[in-house]
């Protein structure tokens, strides 16, 4: 797909020094897949406080009971 864009000289070529990337094409590339990524985490970070969880969960109980059932069966 090819797209045209008016990007400022100055902010692309001290994105490029910055960079590794050889081509204005894959620091654009490099950039937006950073961009999603980071949007991404933002929005795991929304759900923080939004999850409900069992107070009553005892997650050493079932850890130890896991650990017998391998410890009988091993025997």
């Amino acid at each position: 797909m090819v797209t045209t864009l008016e990007i400022d000289k100055t902010l692309l070529q001290e994105a490029l020094d910055l960079s590794n990337h050889q081509t204005p094409t894959t620091l654009i590339e490099a950039a937006l897949r950073e961009y999603i990524q980071r949007r991404k985490q933002l929005k795991i970070l929304e759900l923080f406080g939004t999850i409900d969880y069992d107070e009553d969960y005892n997650y050493k109980q079932q850890r130890s009971s896991i650990y017998l059932t391998i410890k009988i069966e091993t025997n």
